[in-house]
């Protein structure tokens, strides 16, 4: 007699997300873990749609901030959950200069670039490929030579791992066949309270580095690492994100709040390590965050402003959502004393980075 099979635990569903405006269709997957914490990834921009865990009750809330249609993703959106790419973060006046030839990029963020161009890998449909007995997800995308003004085609594969310890682990990898630059990252919004209509400045942030990169008018470092220390950039303690934020500094006026990079200390190391944890006392959420990557990126959602209206219409306003994006530094292609971003063929761009989830009991 012929035993039914029982259900995996870890079976990752699929489903249609909708269509591009070309008809290309966008799925959907959902990860599921032992413990009931879920994850859904859609095949446009990479984008981390929803993020369910549990809070000290055992409560599953969303929390990441977004959209519930498609359409919403695809008409405005200021990076909601997506893989950014080829190159997150800014780069000065679009340009830069490689082996002595100088390239030119969208200038879509003032006079810079910004997160890999008009059409960056937030606004592509990935090729998607679960990987059940890993309890992963493996999305591929390749951009041609000269996409959004970068040299040579990327052949990049990203893939999230939902781990019965609640952790997702991203991991990051990109080949050329010319030399380029790359600098890939997650930018997704957190909101530890499961409610994204609540300010994220009761949450308790920390951050492991004794430096960060200061910045001009246009958001590019200036070149400097500055001390944290007697500064409101000083996360090396546990500190609520809204104590500091409203203080009198020029840094904090020119982001509108925190919008830097943080040199993460011990980044010559190889190998991940922690690098920033985010704790909401109310609801006991923790988030830790580990990385082989030189800097985090910490981001208030300073410009939220009301703009966007999210999952079952909640409407964002400013720092209701922060993110905390592992990555290399900003413009460091036209900075010699950052760690180069350069990938050369031969080579293999690799990254990875976990986000860790528990409890702490108040």
């Amino acid at each position: 007699m012929e035993t039914q099979k029982p259900e995996k635990q870890n079976a990752i569903v699929k489903s249609n997300f909708g269509n591009m405006p070309d008809g290309q269709l966008v799925e959907l997957y959902k990860l599921k873990n032992a413990n009931g914490m879920e994850v859904e990834v859609m095949t446009y921009g990479g984008i981390i749609t929803s993020l369910k865990v549990p809070d000290k009750t055992g409560k599953l809330e969303d929390i990441v901030l977004g959209y519930d249609t498609l359409q919403q993703y695809v008409e405005s959106n200021p990076f909601f959950g997506a893989l950014i790419g080829r190159y997150g973060n800014r780069i000065a006046k679009g340009k830069f200069s490689l082996n002595g030839t100088e390239y030119t990029l969208a200038t879509n963020n003032g006079e810079n670039h910004l997160h890999g161009g008009n059409k960056g890998f937030d606004k592509v449909v990935w090729s998607a490929q679960p990987l059940e007995t890993d309890n992963t997800l493996k999305l591929t995308y390749i951009s041609q030579d000269m996409e959004e003004g970068y040299p040579g085609t990327l052949t990049t594969t990203v893939t999230y791992t939902l781990t019965d310890n609640n952790e997702l682990k991203i991991n990051y990898k990109a080949t050329t066949n010319k030399p380029t630059i790359v600098n890939l990252t997650q930018h997704s919004y957190f909101n530890l309270s499961g409610d994204a209509s609540k300010l994220i400045s009761d949450h308790e942030l920390l951050i492991d580095a004794d430096t960060f990169l200061p910045v001009d008018e246009g958001l590019i470092p200036t070149g400097e690492f500055r001390n944290v220390e007697n500064t409101p950039f000083d996360f090396r303690t546990a500190k609520f994100i809204g104590q500091d934020i409203s203080a009198d500094n020029l840094q904090l006026q020119l982001g509108q709040g925190y919008d830097h990079n943080w040199v993460l200390n011990h980044h010559e190391d190889k190998g991940i390590r922690f690098a920033a944890s985010a704790y909401h006392p109310e609801s006991g959420r923790v988030l830790e965050i580990f990385t082989d990557e030189p800097g985090i990126q910490f981001y208030s959602g300073n410009v939220l402003d009301g703009e966007y209206h999210g999952k079952n219409g909640i409407t964002y306003i400013d720092r209701t959502g922060f993110c905390l994006e592992t990555q290399h530094y900003p413009d460091s292609p036209n900075q010699k004393t950052f760690p180069s971003v350069v990938l050369n063929p031969g080579e293999q761009y690799s990254s990875n980075t976990v986000f860790k989830f528990s409890i702490k009991q108040s």
